[in-house]
Formats: structure tokens, sequence, C-alpha cells
């Protein structure tokens, strides 16, 4: 099959991984950045030109399309769609995945559990929002950070209300979560292929750091998943439509709470922790959908 990888770096970890598996079957894999693409709208055959070539030869894409551009990114794998070519991720699946508000209230709808959550629209009243979560401690995070960006733990009342005035006069917007204390700073990845969990890791951060995140020197190891941890993975991924996706959970008193869903996860810090050939699932995954 031919094979395209919609990345901007092909030199990424998780690019390079997808184009050795794929190879290894024998496919042929290119590695194309979606900015430098442009869609041509037609009736009879909409297509995309890349370079030097019209690329209407795909079988299938593989979308690992950054959060700074999903506009066009998603456009590109929209047009991909049109032409009927497999993708692993459709862009519906991402925009609906990398709006958190909308994506938390999808998932709320589906009776999945969640820290208590508040968004508001610039509210004055910040000790009210506060008060809706339990109090502080609480996390106030930015609805575009990625990666622990724009996350903010904020560890009492007063420390809560100056943070979320100071986001509010920079009109940036935010959504205010409960802090899960029992957590200990750590969290889970399970990692979804074809709606089946194929590997998980708990994430650690590091010591007076309460973000996990392995970009912010977190550590990871294997964990197998309880079985409600198992059902909550794949009934988030089922939710928002993501056959391919990464699912963040906090263990918590009153059972597993989901954090967010991520579209396009990083291979790296799942297979290393885990031992898995998780790239291969993926490639086993177009395999079955491109027969």
């Amino acid at each position: 099959m031919n094979i395209v990888i919609l990345s901007r770096n092909a030199n990424l970890y998780s690019t390079d991984r997808l184009v050795e598996e794929g190879e290894k079957k024998g496919h042929k894999i290119e590695v194309i950045d979606p900015l430098q693409c442009d869609i041509i709208i037609e009736t009879e055959k909409p297509t995309i030109f890349y370079k030097d070539r019209y690329l209407d030869y795909v079988d299938a894409i593989i979308p690992r399309i950054g959060s700074s551009v999903t506009f066009y990114g998603c456009a590109v794998v929209r047009q991909f769609e049109m032409m009927n070519v497999f993708t692993t991720v459709t862009s519906d699946a991402i925009l609906r995945s990398r709006d958190k508000l909308k994506s938390l209230q999808s998932l709320s709808k589906a009776g999945i559990g969640m820290p208590k959550t508040v968004f508001t629209n610039y509210s004055r009243d910040a000790r009210e929002v506060i008060e809706h979560v339990g109090g502080a401690p609480v996390i106030i995070k930015l609805l575009e950070g990625t990666q622990g960006l724009g996350v903010v733990l904020a560890e009492t009342k007063s420390a809560a209300e100056s943070v979320l005035e100071a986001f509010n006069g920079l009109q940036a917007r935010v959504i205010v979560q409960e802090f899960i204390k029992e957590a200990k700073g750590a969290d889970l990845r399970a990692l979804i292929v074809d709606g089946q969990v194929v590997g998980a890791m708990k994430r650690q951060g590091k010591e007076g750091e309460f973000r996990s995140n392995l970009h912010r020197g977190g550590s990871a190891n294997i964990i197998k998943l309880s079985h409600e941890e198992l059902k909550v993975a794949m009934h988030a991924a089922k939710a928002l439509k993501l056959p391919v996706c990464g699912v963040d959970m906090l263990q918590s008193a009153r059972g597993p709470l989901l954090l967010e869903i991520n579209s396009t996860p990083g291979l790296e810090g799942i297979e290393k922790a885990t031992g898995r050939n998780i790239a291969k699932n993926i490639i086993a995954f177009i395999e079955k959908n491109t027969k």
C-alpha cells in the first residue's frame, strides 16, 4: 500500500517508528508536511497537490497533526477523506478532541467519570467558581494548553483567585478542576488502537511537580489496568469516535477519572515504558481496514 504520514517533522520518534514498521510490512511510506499541501476542491475529482505531484495514489493516511496547525491540518485530512482515502483518525474526531471543553461535555454526557470541572465566561466572582469544584487546591487549565503547558496548581483560595483574575484580565479561556490529592502527581495513559487498549503506563511527575507529563521530566512505568480503568479508556475513545488515541486518567478514591484524550498520542514514552510495538499495531489497523 501507499501510506502517507502527515507530519511536519520526519525525524520525530513516532513518525520514524511508523515508517519503520510500515516498510517492514512492504508498504511504501511517505512523510508529508500538511502545511505544504494544496487542497484542490472540485466536484468531479477533489485532490491534493504536494510539491510536484498530485496525491491521487494514496491508500491510507496517518495524521500526526500538531495542535498549532489543527485548522489546516484537519482541512488536509478532510480532503483525503473526500478522496475516499482511509485515515486512522478522522478530521472531525481530531477537531472534537482538540476542543477540550466540548470533549469534556461529550464525555460527561456519555457517563464517564472525571474531576469536577467548571467553565465560566470571564466570571468576576472567582471565589464562586472555586467553590463550585469544592474549594482549594484547584487545577486551572488553559483550554489551548498542551504537554502540561498552561496548567497551574493553585494550593490556596487566594492563589486560585489571583490566577483566575490574571487569566480573566488576559481574556484567556480556562477551566477549573478539582485537585485529586490521592493521585499523588501521577496519571495513567492508555494507548488505544482499533478501539482496544494495546499498552498502558503510569506516569509520575518529578518530585515537587504535580504534572506527570514526560516532556516535563516525569517518569513512566508499565502498568496493568484494572477492569474499570480499561472500561473507561475504551468507552471514552468510542464516545469521541477515536479508534487510535491516548486516554489519560487519574486514580482516585471514587474510581478512575478521565483527564483528557489525545488524538495524536506520542509513541516514544508508551513503547519504551511497556516494551510494546504500538507502531506495528497501527500499521495492522490500517491493513485490516484497507483490504
